[in-house]
Parts: C-alpha cells; sequence; structure tokens
C-alpha cells in the first residue's frame, strides 16, 4: 500500500517536472528563432549596403559618377595617405583635399596647374619641383567644380569645364595692385552649346579657337570670344578623346572606331575662321583608340588602344597629296593601358592603366620602368613638362612628380650619335659638353654613374 502510495504520488511530479521543461525548451527555441531573424536582418541590411556601395561606384552614367564625386569629397578622403616612392620621384605636390580631375603645363613652363572635385584651383610653379616644401596660388570654382583645364598660349590665363553646367569657363591671372601676389579672376562664361558631356578641352598654340570635344560624335569650335565657329561630327559613334596638336594646326578625334582622325582647321590670310577639313587617319589598331598624344613639331604622334597595342607614327607627310602617315613602331602591351603621353621631343612614352605607371623609349620601344601603385586610385592624367625633364600624374588628390629619365637616357645617346658624325672640331666640342651636362644632371638626379634605377619598384 505505501509502495502503492508512493508511485502514485510521483505521478502529479513527473507530469509537473516534463510540464516546467517544456516550457524552459519551449523559451530556449523562441529566444534562438529571434536571435536568427535578428541576424538575417542584420545581413540583408549590410548586403544592401553592400549592394548601394556598388552600384554608386561601379556605375557609368552621370548619376552614378556625381555619387562617386559626393562619396570621394567625404571623410574617408581625409584619410588617405600618400606612400608611394621611387628612385625616379622627384617629388609630390599636397594640397588639394579631393581628388585631383585634371592639370596642365604653362606653355612658358613656369607653371603647373591642376583641378579638383574640393572645387579649388591651383597653381604650381615647376622651379620648386626639387624642394620639399611647395608653394601654391589657390582659386575655387563658386558653386561648382572644374574637371578639365587648358592654359592660354600666353599662360596669362586658362580655360575651365564647369562639371555641373557642362560648359567652359574663362580665368584670368594677374596680380594684385601691390604686385604681391597672382590672383585668379574669372572672366567669361561660354553658352552652353550641345546637351552631351564635355569630355575633352584643350586651347590651340595660336590662340585662335577652342575645342571641346563632346561624347557623342560631336566637337565644337569656339572663338575666344566664346562665339562657335563650326562643329564637326566625327562619325566614330562615340568620342573617346580628343585634342589641338602642338602647332595649333590640326584636331585629332579618337572614339569607339579603331582610328584617329585628324582635321586641319584653316584660317585666311586676314586671320578669319575659313574651314575645317580631313587631313588624314592613324589607321593600325583593332579597337577603339582611348587616348593618343603628339610630339612638339606634330610631326609624330602616340597612340594606345583597347587591343593591348600601343603604336607610333610619323606623320610628318604631305597630306595634301594624299600621302599617309608612316607607322614606325607597335608594342604589345602586358597588361591594359588606357592613357599615353608622348614628350614635347619624342623621345619618351608614358602610358598609364589603373595604378600602374609604364615608361618607354620612344624609339626602341623597350619598357626602361613600370611603377605601380602611383595612386590610390586610377591615373586619370598624366602630362610631360614643356622642358621633358619631368612627368606628372595624378589619380587621387595628390600629383606625382617623376624625373625623365629615360628622356635624359635618349637625349645622351643621341649627342653621342652626333657626335660620332660631327664634321667639324668645334661642333665635337659643343656635343661633348652637352653629353657632359646631361650625365651630370642624371647623376645627381639618380645618386650613381649610369642613371640605373636602384632599387625602383619593380618592372
Amino acid at each position: 500500500m505505501a509502495e502503492e502510495l508512493v508511485n502514485n504520488n510521483s505521478i502529479p511530479v513527473i507530469a509537473v517536472t516534463a510540464a516546467v521543461g517544456a516550457v524552459v525548451f519551449l523559451f530556449f527555441l523562441l529566444c534562438n528563432i529571434a536571435r536568427k531573424s535578428n541576424k538575417d536582418e542584420t545581413e540583408n541590411e549590410n548586403q544592401d549596403e553592400v549592394t548601394k556601395t556598388e552600384k554608386s561606384s561601379g556605375g557609368k552614367h552621370k548619376d552614378s559618377q556625381k555619387k562617386s564625386k559626393s562619396a570621394d569629397k567625404g571623410t574617408s578622403k581625409k584619410n588617405v595617405s600618400n606612400n608611394f616612392s621611387h628612385p625616379w620621384l622627384s617629388t609630390t605636390l599636397k594640397g588639394h583635399t579631393g581628388s585631383v580631375t585634371c592639370m596642365d603645363f604653362s606653355p612658358n613652363g613656369k607653371y603647373l596647374i591642376s583641378t579638383a572635385q574640393d572645387r579649388s584651383i591651383f597653381l604650381w610653379s615647376t622651379k620648386e619641383f626639387q624642394q620639399k616644401v611647395h608653394k601654391l596660388i589657390r582659386g575655387n570654382v563658386d558653386l561648382d567644380e572644374a574637371t578639365h583645364i587648358a592654359f592660354s598660349p600666353d599662360s596669362r590665363a586658362f580655360v575651365v569645364k564647369l562639371e555641373n553646367e557642362n560648359t567652359l569657363r574663362i580665368f584670368r591671372l594677374g596680380k594684385k595692385d601691390d604686385g604681391s601676389a597672382v590672383t585668379m579672376t574669372q572672366a567669361l562664361d561660354f553658352p552652353k552649346k550641345h546637351t552631351a558631356e564635355i569630355i575633352g578641352l584643350a586651347i590651340a598654340s595660336n590662340g585662335k579657337f577652342i575645342m571641346t570635344c563632346f561624347d557623342d560624335t560631336k566637337i565644337i569650335l569656339w572663338n575666344i570670344k566664346g562665339e562657335v565657329i563650326d562643329t564637326i561630327d566625327t562619325r566614330m559613334m562615340h568620342n573617346y578623346y580628343a585634342t589641338i596638336s602642338p602647332c595649333g594646326r590640326f584636331v585629332g578625334v579618337s572614339g569607339f572606331t579603331p582610328e584617329v582622325k585628324v582635321w586641319e582647321v584653316i584660317f585666311d590670310k586676314g586671320g578669319n575662321y575659313k574651314e575645317s577639313k580631313r587631313a588624314y587617319e592613324l589607321k593600325g589598331h583593332n579597337s577603339g583608340v582611348t587616348s593618343f598624344s603628339f610630339s612638339n613639331d606634330s610631326f609624330k604622334v602616340a597612340t594606345v588602344s583597347k587591343d593591348g597595342t600601343w603604336k607610333l607614327f610619323n606623320t610628318g607627310v604631305k597630306f595634301e597629296m594624299d600621302q599617309e602617315p608612316k607607322l614606325l613602331y607597335t608594342g604589345k602591351l602586358s597588361e591594359p593601358m588606357k592613357l599615353i603621353s608622348l614628350s614635347l621631343d619624342g623621345r619618351t612614352v608614358a602610358l598609364a592603366g589603373g595604378t600602374t605607371l609604364m615608361i618607354l623609349n620612344a624609339s626602341s620601344g623597350k619598357v626602361e620602368e613600370i611603377m605601380r601603385d602611383v595612386h590610390t586610385e586610377p591615373i586619370c592624367a598624366l602630362s610631360f613638362d614643356v622642358s621633358g625633364k619631368y612627368l606628372a600624374t595624378t589619380g587621387d588628390r595628390f600629383i606625382q612628380i617623376i624625373h625623365n629619365i629615360t628622356g635624359y637616357r635618349a637625349t645622351i645617346q643621341d649627342l653621342q650619335e652626333k657626335e660620332r658624325n660631327a664634321s667639324t672640331a668645334g661642333m665635337k666640342d659643343r656635343l661633348k659638353q652637352q653629353i657632359k651636362e646631361a650625365r651630370d644632371s642624371l647623376c645627381i638626379i639618380m645618386g650613381n654613374e649610369n642613371g640605373q634605377a636602384q632599387n625602383g619598384q619593380s618592372k
């Protein structure tokens, strides 16, 4: 009886224990479900944010570019540091708080001017390129930003493309009344004559016209008063790049089709615009030419294409008599390159793709140096100065000024060849002196006898 009572009394206890256990289990189950739900929501939110970021940075349309530019102006830019170093590096120009969008050397060789997304325009002195401290003159673009810039032939003015307005504005350089400082003054805004985006800007060295290239198939030629003098249809589906030759005689444009088209811009004896007519084409690429560059005499042009090659042409031909430009060299690229610049003396070629810079001897096509991670963002502009001593590059908020070592070496080789062929003792002595000066300059830069890079970033 007692045993039966004990067993009967145990039944409620067991039932209660089971019920409590079930409640506890249910509680933990609900907690786990809640945690998983919160985690999934967090992951979805993070994924949405990543997707938004990728779309913002990867889009090719104007709205996406503006979003990217707005992000560029944020606090993240302030944390970007310049860690690039190389034996060929002369100096790094610092001061812009936003990414540099464009730059141009003055024709008189005294200045480099740069624009940035922080709406600033900086004027740098080329004399200070070998100094640690760089003074600058600052100007601002009111309620807009400049994305393209070009000096006037007299180096006393410059023109910019206004990003938001998609028009041109001329600034004049002057001095304060006491002559103490250089000033930048807005002088003239051009009217908006086309709705497509301006992707190229240049001023003729003769000062007679300004060229704007659009991302459709149009090129507009303006006089310096902001009046349209002609419109050219390139018939290339989409324009990629355009510029004016250093002689001021030709306008060249490249685009979706695999050639560079060149027009001769003709004025009459009184300086009045007459017409623009096709001069010649640079052929041989299998895909669109993304960039090209003239030598100072306009007799050589270097091109780079999406087909993975670069080419050097001799354009010093009688195109009026239907002579075609001559292909001098074709080089295959080991990696994609988008931009190209030919030194004014035609001795050095610089190529850029992503954050990589490649420097070659124009005559032999030999790659003499490859520099990686030159900027923290893709290189958007590169240019040799008038003297040919420096190459400037930009892609972030810094400007790298690089010694044109390849140019020094090529100059020495050319002078040595001339010395061997010199017919008089006086000429040989002059050439020997020039060779010595070039070698001395190279030794000072490189710190050794043959000018070879030491501890440079590997090719």
